[in-house]
């Protein structure tokens, strides 16, 4: 049978309280037969051994024990302590002790053979000795019977009313400890029922599933940490939906163009010459560049991109890029204003991956800057990195779109005109190359009025 852990709580409680009052029981009895009982003995003991040199010196006055052997009134004669002589010595005499453990009805006079000659009656082997010497030589024995051989009534008695004690105590116990398992039942293992029961709800696709957190405690961490992974993964559902939306949009568009193209030819409509090819080559260009794009990403994401890192200076690839974008910044009126240094800016990465990361920032300023524009490029070492700004100017785009820039299929104007740019990929390819080569990509407002492109490369040493 499957217990539950609030079932598992309470048997845990009450297995514990059962094995302390189990303990406590045991101890008990050991401490009332090894130690009250025992000190109720030394007790006798004690009391007895005044009569040692009494009985010696009534021995050797007497020349034997026949003067006591049958004569019980003298024997207790010799059991009462003597009275005090004068005033003076009744003043300074020490009372005797109160015998309350009946010491002087379980006392027995011996001889040296062991035998009984006055006293109690039902002396037994497990008797306390004391030996009466006279001359140097042991003639009697003075015998004290157990206490607890002598009260197993009374005894019995005791551990019968510590046994009702104890199951009384035990009860209380039991009772206490259930209600202890309840209030931990209702305030430690009831948040953890509701985050495991939001946690089934998450499983099953519910990514809205939240935990009220009610507690600073761990358990209240744990409530958080569990809303913290519902909203990533309820982040992540809506971008996988977003990224297919944007991903059917952007393969729609190119092949909408090339079917409708197709069938005005087909009908006459339009006539198949050199515009009307043209025309569907850069639409094939456009589709075989964003699947070459996914591509690319996808690879990324598996981390099954191929680099083959040397040295190499990224000021001379730089440089290379920007001087086949020359005519193209011209012809749309921009400016390019490019300072490298002279050499010494060595990292270690693929001159290939950098040259479409450069092609690609490059590409961006190209098609968002406003004719009549310029673009600031400079390079330098900073601190072990290697660092590369692109600064162009208007249009910007607004602080809080700045985390999004690198996001697949994100555009800043936030339209799915194919006029206004590309699908969108280009950024998130730069993060990608930037990334796998231990470097960063930021972005941040440019002074000049549009973006601010940082590129961070670990240099090579």
């Amino acid at each position: 049978m499957k217990l539950s852990i609030s079932s598992k709580l309470f048997l845990a409680v009450l297995a514990s309280v059962l094995l302390v009052i189990i303990s406590m029981g045991a101890a008990s009895n050991w401490s009332f037969g090894r130690g009250f009982l025992g000190y109720l003995n030394e007790l006798a003991l004690q009391r007895v051994s005044a009569l040692v040199p009494r009985m010696a010196e009534a021995y050797q006055r007497d020349g034997g024990w026949e003067f006591i052997r049958n004569h019980p009134q003298r024997w207790f004669d010799l059991l009462r302590p003597d009275p005090p002589l004068t005033l003076e010595e009744h003043d300074l005499r020490v009372p005797p002790a109160s015998d309350l453990t009946g010491t002087v009805f379980r006392t027995a006079l011996l001889d040296e053979q062991h035998h009984r000659i006055a006293g109690y009656p039902a002396i037994g082997a497990d008797a306390l000795l004391r030996p009466i010497d006279v001359g140097g030589h042991t003639v009697g024995w003075i015998a004290v019977s157990p206490f607890q051989s002598v009260s197993e009534a009374g005894g019995e008695r005791f551990q019968q009313y510590q046994l009702r004690t104890s199951l009384a105590m035990g009860a209380v116990s039991l009772l206490l400890a259930m209600l202890i398992a309840l209030w931990i039942s209702r305030t430690l293992l009831d948040p953890v029922k509701r985050v495991a029961a939001a946690t089934h709800r998450l499983a099953a696709g519910d990514y809205r599933s939240r935990v009220a957190v009610t507690a600073q405690d761990e358990v209240g961490q744990l409530a958080t940490d569990f809303n913290h992974l519902a909203h990533t993964l309820e982040r992540n559902e809506q971008v996988r939906r977003e990224f297919m939306a944007d991903v059917s949009h952007e393969l729609r568009t190119p092949l909408s163009i090339l079917r409708g193209e197709l069938e005005a030819i087909e009908d006459g409509v339009r006539t198949l010459d050199q515009g009307s090819v043209k025309s569907l080559q850069g639409e094939v260009r456009m589709l075989s560049k964003l699947v070459d794009d996914l591509y690319e990403l996808s690879l990324a994401d598996v981390g099954a991109l191929a680099y083959r890192k040397l040295p190499c200076d990224p000021s001379e690839l730089l440089a290379d890029c920007v001087a086949t974008f020359n005519d193209r910044y011209t012809e749309r009126g921009l400016r390019l204003d490019l300072a490298l240094p002279a050499g010494g800016l060595v990292v270690h990465a693929d001159a290939r991956r950098l040259q479409q990361l450069f092609t690609n920032l490059l590409e961006n300023t190209l098609r968002y800057t406003d004719p009549g524009g310029e673009l600031r490029i400079s390079a330098r070492a900073d601190n072990g990195w290697v660092r590369l700004d692109f600064l162009d100017s208007a249009p910007g785009v607004e602080p809080a779109q700045l985390d999004r820039l690198f996001e697949r299929f994100y555009r800043a104007e936030g339209s799915r005109s194919r006029a206004g740019g590309g699908a969108g990929l280009g950024l998130a390819i730069c993060s990608s190359i930037a990334q796998a080569h231990g470097g960063s990509l930021g972005a941040a407002l440019s002074p000049l009025g549009g973006l601010w492109l940082t590129l961070r490369l670990p240099r090579e040493a």
